[in-house]
C-alpha cells in the first residue's frame, strides 16, 4: 500500500475506476458499497443510501460510546459538467470515496479523492480504508488516526467521517470543537482549464465578475495563454498553477511577463522532486508548495524555495491533520492557500472551516460537476456559503 510520500503522489489526476464491480450496488454512484462490522471487514454490504449524481461533505470526531458502531465504504463516480485539463491529463468524473460511521443510529460522513499521483486509486482507498474499519468500529478517534494511517485520500475520508459522527452525536458542531469560528461565507477562485488562448480567453471573459481566477497551465504558450485571460477579465485577480510542469529556465523566463500581467501566485511550477533547483531563486511572484507539501513535516525542507502552501484535506489526511498543518505554516511564515480536488460539496465542507485563515481559497471542486449533492454547499458570484449540518459537521 502507497504510503504518499511527498513528490510521489499525484494530485489533480482523473482517480480510475474499481477493477471490482458489484451489480446488486452497481447504481449506487458508480462503485460498490461495502458495510464494515467489527470482526468482518470483507462482508459486501449495501451502500449507506442512493446518493444523487452529485451532492456533498462530511466529518466527525471521536466518540467514546463504541457499542454497535458500522463502518460503510463505497466508490462513487460524479460526472463533469465539462473536461477540466490540467498539465498532466484531462478527466471527465470526479471519483470519489465515501466513508460513513454510524452508531446508535447517527450516521457521520467523509469524502476522498484519491489521486494517482499519489499511488492512490478508488480500490486502494478501499482497501485502506478496510484494514483500519474492525479499529474504528472499536472506537478509534482522530488523534488515534494518526497513527494507524499514513496521511493521504483514505485517512482524510475516515478523518471527515469522524468528525460529522462527533458533531451530530453531540449536538456540537464540528467548527466550535475545533475552537474555530463559525464558518462564513468565503471567496473562492473558479479555475479556467487549459485550453488554446482563445477558448480560455472565451472562459475568463464568462468569469470575468469573479473575484479570483485560478488558470490551469502547462509549458506551452504559457504567456500567451495568460495574456488572453487578462485581456477577457481585466479586473479579476489571477493565480497560476502549472501542476508541475515548468523547469526552472521556464520559470526565470515567464516570471517577469507574468508579474507585468498581475498573477499574484504560482502553484507548483516544478516537479516535487526538483525543489532544490528553486534554492537561490528570489521570484518576483510568490511561489506555493502543492505537491511538495502534505503535512507539517515537509515544511523544514520548504523553507526558502516556497513562500507559500495549499492545504489539501486529500493530501494531509483530513482536517485533523490540516489543522495541524496551518498551524506550523503559519509560524514558519508560509502564507497558506486552502485547496481541493474535484470533488462534491462533502468533501469541501470540511475544509470550509478552514478557508477563513487563507489567503488564498481555491474550493470550486463542485462547481465542475454536472450535479452536487442535495444539500450541497452555496456558490454565487464568487463566493461559497455554507451547507447546512446536514450535509456535514
Amino acid at each position: 500500500m502507497h504510503r504518499g510520500q511527498p513528490g510521489s503522489r499525484q494530485t489533480d489526476q482523473p482517480g480510475r475506476p474499481l477493477h471490482r464491480r458489484c451489480r446488486q450496488h452497481a447504481g449506487f454512484g458508480g462503485g460498490c458499497g461495502r458495510t464494515l462490522p467489527p470482526g468482518h471487514r470483507s462482508r459486501t454490504g449495501p451502500p449507506l443510501r442512493r446518493p444523487g449524481p452529485h451532492r456533498g461533505c462530511t466529518a466527525g470526531g471521536p466518540n467514546r460510546s463504541v457499542r454497535g458502531r458500522r463502518v460503510t465504504v463505497r466508490h462513487e463516480s460524479w460526472p463533469l459538467s465539462r473536461p477540466f485539463a490540467i498539465a498532466r491529463g484531462t478527466k471527465t468524473a470526479a471519483e470519489v470515496v465515501v466513508v460513513a460511521i454510524t452508531e446508535a443510529g447517527v450516521t457521520g460522513r467523509g469524502e476522498c479523492v484519491p489521486y494517482p499521483r499519489y499511488g492512490e486509486t478508488p480500490e486502494s482507498v478501499l482497501r485502506q480504508v478496510e484494514t483500519v474499519a474492525d479499529t474504528v468500529a472499536a472506537g478509534l478517534d482522530r488523534h488515534g488516526l494518526l497513527r494507524q494511517m499514513p496521511a493521504g485520500a483514505a485517512r482524510n475520508a475516515v478523518d471527515g467521517a469522524l468528525w460529522d459522527l462527533e458533531a451530530k452525536r453531540t449536538g456540537v458542531p464540528a467548527w466550535q470543537r475545533a475552537g474555530l469560528p463559525p464558518p462564513r461565507p468565503v471567496a473562492t477562485a473558479v479555475t479556467i482549464g487549459i485550453d488554446t488562448p482563445e477558448a480560455m480567453a472565451a472562459a475568463a471573459a464568462s468569469l470575468a465578475g469573479e473575484p479570483l481566477l485560478k488558470v490551469k497551465l502547462d509549458a506551452h504558450a504559457v504567456v500567451d495563454r495568460m495574456a488572453a485571460v487578462r485581456r477577457a477579465a481585466p479586473a479579476a485577480r489571477l493565480i497560476v498553477d502549472a501542476n508541475e510542469a515548468w523547469s526552472r529556465a521556464l520559470l526565470a523566463e515567464v516570471l517577469p511577463s507574468l508579474a507585468e500581467l498581475g498573477v499574484e501566485l504560482i502553484e507548483q511550477p516544478l516537479p516535487a522532486i526538483d525543489d532544490a533547483a528553486l534554492d537561490g531563486m528570489e521570484p518576483a511572484i510568490p511561489l506555493a508548495a502543492d505537491e511538495s507539501c502534505h503535512t507539517a513535516a515537509d515544511l523544514p525542507r520548504l523553507a526558502g524555495r516556497y513562500q507559500a502552501v495549499n492545504v489539501k484535506l486529500d493530501k494531509a489526511g483530513g482536517l485533523t491533520a490540516a489543522l495541524a498543518l496551518m498551524d506550523a505554516a503559519e509560524r514558519a511564515g508560509f502564507a497558506v492557500m486552502v485547496g481541493c480536488m474535484v470533488c462534491t460539496s462533502l468533501a469541501i465542507a470540511p475544509a470550509l472551516l478552514i478557508a477563513g485563515r487563507a489567503r488564498w481559497v481555491d474550493l470550486d471542486g463542485p462547481l465542475w460537476l454536472r450535479r452536487d449533492r442535495d444539500p450541497g454547499l452555496g456558490f454565487a458570484a464568487g463566493m461559497i456559503h455554507p451547507a447546512s449540518a446536514t450535509l456535514w459537521g
